[in-house]
């Protein structure tokens, strides 16, 4: 798996209301999970149960899973068109059950871009001036045209859509000087209560990430325990803005577009949602790469809730002579933090 480099979005204060079910036609559909994965399997669809490594090869069975759960999430490594056309295939399943009844998060857009975004999806700005106001390049870097499918169905649709992140110098400013720096004004991107998480799999993921790096001299810029309260305030606020918008909208679903490594172990942004929102319906996708396997990799089990294997094509090795890649988009969790980027791997 590689190295994560973790990104930064959302908030929102907590609510005990619950989820409505879905009105949608799901219940009418007489197809069962075991029914839809003996189907012919699909090419696009390598995907395992990740506690049972049990197969959901078909669009059939894929759509089982969608259509029962209120938020679903498919992780992403951000450079990988692929994992992006994953997202494009639950967002089109989401639409068949749920109408438009539909937001999707952005792990892309910080939450000051919520009007932007507001804007954008019910068509009072165009495309170019969408990016130019949210500032795509500078705000995430990735190529636009990865996530345009997502964007031009929600507008298509009249689909909600939500901008997630927490604002990256926040996630930075408690990386260096905890949370206890932050002023009222940053602290309101942040659930009034930020759980740092005893998750014992996904702690040893963030504590090695840290380690891997301690020589560097942007490492020894943070603590662990400030590290980790980064991180925690990372998810926490993404998972809060989330969790506001099921509890004040019965009946919605969500899409959440995120990195894979607020996915994992369903131990950051899945759990935030989880202790917000009572009796929340979730699915998790964790998108790794490589050619379809006969049987899941056991060193994936409970990587999500389902492990999607996606067969990138090999990426061109660059020039010699080319300039070397900003830290922005190769660092680890620390360099991200230091320099104030969103951008990330992913995994």
């Amino acid at each position: 798996m590689r190295t994560l480099i973790l990104l930064l979005v959302l908030t929102a204060p907590l609510s005990a209301k619950s989820v409505k079910k879905p009105q949608a036609n799901v219940e009418k559909r007489p197809l069962t999970a075991e029914a839809a994965a003996q189907a012919k399997p699909d090419p696009r669809f390598c995907i395992f149960g990740a506690q049972s490594g049990k197969v959901f090869n078909t669009q059939a069975a894929f759509n089982t899973v969608v259509w029962k759960n209120d938020v679903v999430y498919v992780g992403e490594t951000h450079d990988q068109p692929l994992d992006h056309e994953a997202q494009f295939e639950a967002l089109k399943a989401m639409r068949i059950a749920r109408g438009s009844k539909i937001a999707v998060g952005f792990e892309m857009l910080n939450q000051t871009l919520q009007p932007i975004m507001d804007d954008y999806a019910a068509g009072r700005i165009t495309e170019e001036e969408f990016l130019s106001k949210a500032d795509w390049k500078k705000e995430w870097g990735f190529d636009f045209n990865m996530y345009k499918p997502l964007f031009d169905f929600i507008v298509a649709n009249k689909l909600r859509g939500l901008a997630i992140n927490v604002p990256k110098k926040v996630v930075g400013k408690i990386a260096r000087t905890g949370l206890d720096s932050l002023t009222p004004e940053e602290k309101q991107f942040l659930p009034e209560k930020v759980e740092i998480t005893q998750h014992k799999k996904y702690n040893e993921f963030l504590k090695a990430s840290f380690a891997g790096h301690e020589d560097s001299p942007m490492a020894k810029m943070f603590t662990i325990e400030n590290y980790l309260a980064s991180m925690a305030a990372w998810n926490e606020g993404m998972g809060n803005k989330i969790a506001e918008f099921l509890n004040a909208n019965p009946g919605y679903s969500v899409l959440v577009i995120a990195g894979n490594g607020h996915v994992i172990y369903n131990a950051a942004i899945p759990a935030s949602v989880k202790g917000r929102v009572k009796g929340v319906r979730q699915a998790s996708f964790y998108t790794e790469d490589g050619a379809c396997p006969e049987k899941m990799n056991k060193d994936h089990k409970d990587m999500a809730n389902y492990v999607w294997y996606i067969n990138h094509p090999a990426k061109a090795e660059p020039a010699a002579a080319a300039p070397a890649v900003m830290p922005a988009l190769t660092a680890t969790p620390q360099t991200a933090l230091t320099t104030g980027t969103a951008t990330t791997t992913g995994k």
